[in-house]
């Protein structure tokens, strides 16, 4: 259900998610401009902008809570003094937000993943992997309540085969390379967190299923491929949990409500208030279990009402307050359904991001012990849900769709079940893509 996670999260001022309402989590970026030293006084400044707004808008909204999330753009986890620069302004706003007018609220913080500049990319040395590394120990001092990332590893591998639509080497990208990734990264990522008294919030496959749903919304690979990769990128998502990542999940990772059901974390999501960012299939279906519901990103531009960011806090704000009425009222079941039927008779992506669909997906997960395992039984679950869908008229599908689910089927049955023999097969076909070494093999 949405609002109500068995594991609630505490953080920041005064705020527990997951505790029987959803709150907006607003996040912003830059609008077109330099991002370097020599406008650094600007970009500050157009944070500060941010952050007033925040105050501002919030007590207008009377809002019950927030929170908001900062993502560093590529220079900004470079320069990890430019993130912390940009997390203690955003910090000090919110806590005069709370002081001043009670309303409890959070800064979540993302680092970028700027691992993968080397081609392959070296995901466990280097100066960008000290950079990440520096630059989250400095967010989290700096005023930083929950951290996150939207992790790469795999995706050197995971792109090539996602263009050529190699059921094979996505597998591999998902269940063998990605979760090792996941699981260095979170290992260091929650040391830095217990140190900082910050929470571990978690990752995303914002880009592999994402990808997968922006190619597959531009007609370039099918609908029930980008499917299947939903259910798929769920394991090396769960792998930040399995180190210690607590929640909330990131708004992107529409992956959340299988992490949901496994974990009991809330998790933030986005759908149709993130239309700034992103289109998708899913923009209601995606609220269904959320805790948080996020604008995904959008610039800080004027429009006619004002500022891009606060129109879109607006935005979330009445997403929010209904679906807080409908908690409070005893509708929350009527009122996830509607979310759901609006959405999941008309894509496949929409009809596996459903509670029946993600429980079942969820169960296959938790039935393997190996992350592979893992991977390859989420997929195999996605195929038989839309199969069946397919066959009760719930989910109709065209030709090209219907003609691609059987061919990901029969390569899914295909691939071997021992994880050493899949890599043995993906070294020939896309070892000139990856390192070993970057994944401990």
């Amino acid at each position: 259900m949405f609002g109500r996670s068995p594991r609630p999260v505490t953080c920041g001022f005064g705020l527990t998610l997951g505790n029987g309402a959803v709150f907006p989590e607003l996040n912003f970026t830059l609008p077109t401009m330099a991002l370097d030293e020599a406008n650094w006084t600007a970009v500050v400044a157009q944070y500060e902008e941010i952050g007033s707004m925040i105050e501002r808008a919030a007590p207008r909204l009377k809002l019950p809570g927030l929170v908001a999330e900062f993502e560093l753009l590529p220079p900004m986890t470079e320069h990890p003094s430019w993130g912390a620069q940009i997390t203690g302004i955003l910090h000090q706003h919110l806590k005069k937000l709370y002081e001043e007018h009670g309303i409890p609220c959070a800064l979540r913080v993302t680092p970028t993943d700027i691992r993968d500049v080397t081609k392959p990319p070296a995901l466990r040395s280097g100066k960008p992997l000290d950079q990440l590394l520096q630059s989250f120990r400095e967010c989290g001092s700096s005023g930083a309540h929950i951290l996150s990332i939207e992790s790469v590893g795999g995706k050197e591998v995971h792109d090539e085969a996602l263009l050529y639509g190699d059921i094979d080497g996505i597998i591999f990208a998902l269940g063998v390379l990605a979760p090792r990734d996941v699981t260095f990264l979170w290992e260091r990522i929650v040391e830095i967190c217990s140190k900082a008294h910050v929470v571990p919030g978690g990752d995303s496959a914002c880009g592999f299923a994402n990808t997968a749903m922006q190619l597959a919304g531009q007609g370039m690979l099918p609908e029930v491929l980008a499917a299947v990769i939903r259910a798929a990128s769920a394991v090396r998502s769960l792998a930040a949990f399995e180190c210690g990542a607590v929640g909330p999940s990131k708004d992107c990772a529409y992956e959340g409500p299988v992490i949901k059901a496994i974990t009991g974390v809330p998790i933030a999501m986005e759908g149709k208030s993130a239309s700034c960012a992103h289109f998708s299939p899913v923009g209601n279906v995606a609220a269904a279990m959320c805790d948080l519901w996020s604008n995904e990103s959008v610039q800080n531009v004027r429009l006619l009402s004002g500022s891009a960011p606060e129109a879109y806090l607006e935005l979330l704000a009445y997403d929010c307050r209904l679906f807080n009425a409908a908690l409070q009222s005893g509708s929350g079941s009527e009122y996830q359904q509607l979310l759901v039927d609006s959405d999941a008779r008309l894509s496949p992506q929409a009809f596996v991001l459903t509670p029946a669909a993600t429980t079942r997906i969820a169960s296959a997960i938790v039935g393997h012990k190996n992350h592979y395992g893992m991977t390859l039984a989420a997929a195999k679950e996605a195929v038989a849900l839309l199969e069946e869908a397919r066959a009760s008229e719930e989910l109709t599908m065209n030709v090209r769709e219907i003609e691609w689910l059987a061919r990901i089927s029969e390569s899914l049955e295909a691939l071997p079940s021992d994880e050493g023999r899949i890599i043995s097969l993906m070294q020939e076909r896309y070892g000139h893509l990856f390192s070993h070494e970057s994944y401990g093999l």
